[in-house]
């Protein structure tokens, strides 16, 4: 680590948070229904998640995008929402201690890819992303996918709680939507079988997904209301019930009556 790294860091532990202005606040998280439903309580303990958030995370505008710091409270709003029962601000952001920089793109991003098939034969491709989280570096977002989701609530979809999810599901160094268990999740003796009771509810759960997505692409039948990038991956699937868990979670429990509990117990009842 770099002594200018060091020196940004411990001023990001000893200065004292700023104070986040009131009216600035109310204006970030109005438009937002899953956000300014919460009690007052809980909006409390966001907002100082947020002003901690703000002061350690560094945010970069792509392609001469201007982060105001109304977008920037936006993202840093849908972020934090995951961690907002995980305890004191400081211990629950030690779940982003693994990055600092946030990249906002004006729109859609091309990230250029490549892949090996089963011949060895390696091909480029190009991929439209919406938001991308890198292991151990930044987390990358389309400003307008972030805006749209104001007006997305009833489709359950959070573009920047999307990225976060993927964040905590890779705390454990194993990217596989399954993320770090706490001791005695739902009632499990150990930390295989708390794993093995995840496992039980969410494996079926995506096959179920993704043959709906399957049969709705082949076939025409219904769409399902889960966003159908859910079925590209179990990590994807993670990922897609986060964002709307928090987003529309009342029909989420509809749809997903065997994972609400688990996302429940993870995300409300941690010490």
């Amino acid at each position: 680590m770099s002594l200018r790294n060091l020196w940004n860091r411990l001023q990001g532990r000893l200065a004292p948070v700023p104070e986040i202005d009131a009216a600035l606040w109310l204006e970030a998280i109005r438009p937002y229904p899953f956000l300014a439903a919460l009690t007052l309580d809980e909006q409390a303990k966001l907002r100082a998640l947020v002003a901690l958030f703000l002061q350690r995370k560094q945010f970069h505008g792509a392609h001469g995008l201007e982060v105001t710091d109304l977008m920037a409270l936006q993202i840093a709003a849908q972020a934090c929402l995951p961690l907002l029962h995980w305890g004191a601000p400081r211990e629950a952001l030690a779940w982003y201690g693994d990055f600092v920089g946030i990249v906002v793109h004006p729109g859609e991003a091309v990230a250029r890819r490549e892949s090996v098939d089963e011949a060895g034969v390696v091909h480029h491709y190009d991929e439209v992303l919406l938001g991308e989280a890198m292991e151990g570096g930044p987390v990358m977002l389309s400003w307008e996918a972030v805006d749209d989701t104001r007006h997305s609530t009833a489709a359950g979809t959070s573009v920047v709680i999307h990225e976060f999810a993927h964040k905590i599901d890779m705390r454990d160094g194993a990217v596989d939507g399954c993320p770090p268990l706490p001791p005695g999740f739902m009632g499990s003796a150990s930390a295989r079988a708390a794993r093995a009771l995840w496992h039980a509810a969410w494996q079926p759960a995506y096959e179920r997904f993704r043959e709906q997505v399957i049969i709705a692409e082949r076939f025409s039948g219904a769409w399902p209301w889960l966003d159908s990038y859910g079925a590209t991956a179990p990590p994807e699937f993670f990922a897609v019930a986060c964002e709307a868990y928090f987003v529309n979670r009342e029909r989420f429990a509809q749809e997903f009556p065997t994972l609400a509990p688990q996302l429940a117990a993870f995300f409300q009842s941690r010490p």
